[in-house]
């Protein structure tokens, strides 16, 4: 029997450009498929009732490591060279599987508690292999559309960033690919989570790659981002390894040479923006118009809760401010008018929803209200005082809602927020993952204690 549910009477807007902005619009959901956008429907269907919201597609966070949940907000001040010490060489090697079965939890229910219906989560937290089958059974019980993102242990950071002689575990990784992702067509789909050149020996590198080719996983990977990594020239080094691909998503990017820029768009790559992060710890800065300028179509993504917030709006804001800020220092640097090319407000929305669906390589299923599509739906409270009245739709997403406007998401049809209320075990997973940080901070402090006495 078909199931139908028809969302009446919001501002639609709908990402496609066949469709456009219906200011009155409907949208019949059937059977989990976006079956039309329209002006006005009518149908046999459960109706939901979107006056005074603004329907949008669910945003696509293209690269979380949502792992880190527990231990949201432990490193406010940090900048990357931090992070990588007091996260990946101190909390990373206590984690259990319990502990990344409620961080996915947490994070992912996080994720559509924000409007977030996509994630590409970026796991590299395998320290044995029950913690990949923990990090996926917790993205599927929260019910979200998730790529997961095999990567590396993290036990230590001389052995697995520093030159890296250790490959990820091939056998582990098929096993993953065969238990849970046999099929492409899934609400989960997988991917391979890879440290690059700079911090792998070229060995394991082409290793990684190989693995990730033979069972026809996309590959994500971080590039160009700080003091450091910046200086790798790791496109420059994958491209004289025969690596690039269209398969790869290369994360953060804000230190790329023109050439490294060619090598990226002309290879079919694409890229993940990752703005607070970048902006935050000293990264660089967020080159989503760069990514532009060389016709690419850049994403973004939240990166790690243990230094910024977890939602969408944070990062288009800080998004559009940078580039914007970049563009008016340099002018007026240089004495000339400020181009007629700085990013737009809607540029900010589509790298937020449609661009993120093309960089995870889910655009045939989500990403816009585009019938034949998945329904992974927003629809925000535009009636609330940081919203209201409304002049321009796309204004009011993009500059003035926040995680507190979101009043309804579904997710492949199924309803996962209503009337601003998540339709999960959020108690549950609360108390998980607080009881996770607990044991995190007490392992952490035995582990001091023992290195000290």
């Amino acid at each position: 029997m078909t199931t139908r549910t028809l969302l009446r009477s919001g501002h639609v807007i709908s990402m496609d450009p066949d469709i456009g902005d219906l200011p009155q619009g409907d949208v019949l959901v059937e059977d989990g498929r976006i079956a039309a956008v329209q002006p006005e429907i009518s149908a046999d269907a459960e109706i939901l009732d979107m006056t005074g919201r603004i329907v949008i597609p669910g945003f696509v966070d293209t690269h979380r490591h949502t792992w880190e949940a527990p231990i949201r907000g432990v490193a406010p001040d940090a900048t990357l060279d931090d992070y990588f010490v007091d996260i990946l060489d101190t909390f990373a090697p206590l984690y259990t599987p319990q502990d990344v079965y409620a961080g996915n939890l947490a994070g992912a229910l996080e994720c559509l508690d924000a409007g977030i219906t996509t994630l590409v989560d970026w796991s590299h937290i395998n320290n044995t292999p029950e913690h990949p089958d923990a990090a996926i059974q917790g993205l599927s019980e929260s019910g979200i559309r998730a790529c997961y993102a095999y990567g590396s242990a993290n036990t230590s950071l001389a052995d697995y960033w520093f030159e890296s002689k250790l490959v990820i575990p091939a056998d582990d990784v098929r096993r993953i690919r065969s238990t849970y992702f046999a099929s492409d067509d899934g609400l989960l789909t997988m991917a391979l989570a890879t440290r690059g050149p700079g911090f792998c020996v070229d060995q394991v590198v082409a290793a990684e790659w190989a693995v990730a080719r033979e069972l026809g996983l996309p590959i994500t990977v971080h590039v160009a981002m700080g003091r450091l990594a910046g200086r790798f020239g790791m496109v420059r080094q994958l491209h004289g390894l025969g690596l690039l691909g269209p398969d790869t998503t290369y994360v953060h990017c804000c230190h790329l040479s023109e050439e490294e820029w060619r090598m990226v768009a002309d290879s079919g790559g694409t890229v993940s923006v990752a703005p607070q992060v970048e902006l935050q710890m000293g990264h660089g800065w967020p080159p989503v118009m760069q990514a532009i300028e060389h016709g690419l179509r850049p994403s973004l993504s939240v990166d790690v809760v243990t230094t910024v917030p977890g939602d969408m709006f944070t990062q288009i804001r800080a998004a559009f401010a940078a580039d914007r800020a970049r563009v008016n220092a340099d002018c007026w640097q240089a004495n000339l008018p400020v181009p007629a090319t700085m990013l737009t407000a809607r540029q900010m929305l589509e790298t937020a929803t449609v661009n993120g669906a093309h960089v995870a390589g889910l655009e045939d299923r989500t990403g816009s209200l585009t019938p034949g599509k998945r329904a992974d739906i927003v629809a925000l409270d535009a009636t609330a005082p940081n919203m209201a009245p409304v002049h321009d739709a796309v204004a009011a997403v993009t500059l003035c809602a926040d995680v507190s406007n979101v009043d309804t998401v579904l997710v492949d049809g199924v309803l996962r927020k209503r009337d601003g209320r998540l339709l999960a075990d959020t108690a549950r997973a609360l108390r998980l993952v607080t009881e996770s940080r607990d044991r995190l901070l007490a392992a952490k402090e035995a582990a001091a204690a023992k290195a000290t006495a």
